[in-house]
């Protein structure tokens, strides 16, 4: 028989920090701000921008893939990515993802519910000029979720790129770029003593504000 692997007695205390309406902001964009600059400051997390992106593919099954965060402000979260990818065609179909964030050291989750849009392509373009020419060539030779026959196919591929763009600007491809995430609700967790964990979550309302709830743990 095979054996089972219960892992019914991993135990965690949490009880590094609390979340109380006494200290949050009106908004979850600024309440976002102060937990990632708390994180990263606290040497903890090898990738702060780190997260978690979730979708709803062609095949109507959803799918999370760990992606990095670049930029966000009021407007929501931005990270890139191929088009014609995986994860971009699934966005061109149905817009509604989630984004969530982890950071085990700080007892902390955040999770982001929202509609994503493509960036402006001028945006793209000043990030994409920004990146290592290595990861400018990568973006090119790599045909994003397709099936590849061989690595050397890609390695080959990659050889002939820096050749032929040697001592050149490399433009960005139309089909690389960014989106932004606007988010819809926001939902903080903070781990707590004997599973009473904190949960604050912010909701978009009809007026453009944000409507803030605590639920159960």
């Amino acid at each position: 028989m095979e054996k089972e692997n219960d892992l019914s007695n991993y135990r965690k205390v949490y009880q590094k920090s609390e979340l109380d309406h006494s200290n949050v902001p009106e908004d979850p964009i600024t309440l976002f701000q102060r937990w990632f600059y708390e994180v990263e400051q606290s040497g903890s997390v090898d990738e702060v921008n780190a997260m978690t992106l979730t979708t709803i593919g062609l095949d109507g099954f959803p799918k999370s893939r760990v992606v990095l965060l670049k930029r966000f402000n009021e407007n929501g979260f931005v990270f890139f990515t191929n088009y014609n990818s995986e994860k971009g065609k699934a966005i061109a179909a149905n817009p509604h993802v989630c984004l969530s964030f982890f950071w085990p050291a700080m007892e902390r989750q955040v999770i982001i519910k929202g509609t994503a849009h493509k960036l402006a392509e001028n945006l793209s373009d000043g990030y994409f000029e920004s990146r290592p020419r290595g990861s400018q060539l990568g973006a090119i030779a790599s045909n994003q979720s397709e099936p590849l026959e061989s690595r050397e196919i890609l390695e080959d591929k990659l050889k002939n790129l820096e050749q032929e763009y040697h001592g050149k600007e490399i433009p960005r491809p139309t089909y690389w770029g960014g989106f932004t995430v606007e988010p819809h609700s926001v939902e903080f967790w903070q781990g707590r003593p004997n599973r009473l964990h904190d949960r604050l979550l912010f909701k978009l309302n009809d007026h453009y504000s944000w409507d803030l709830k605590r639920l159960n743990p």
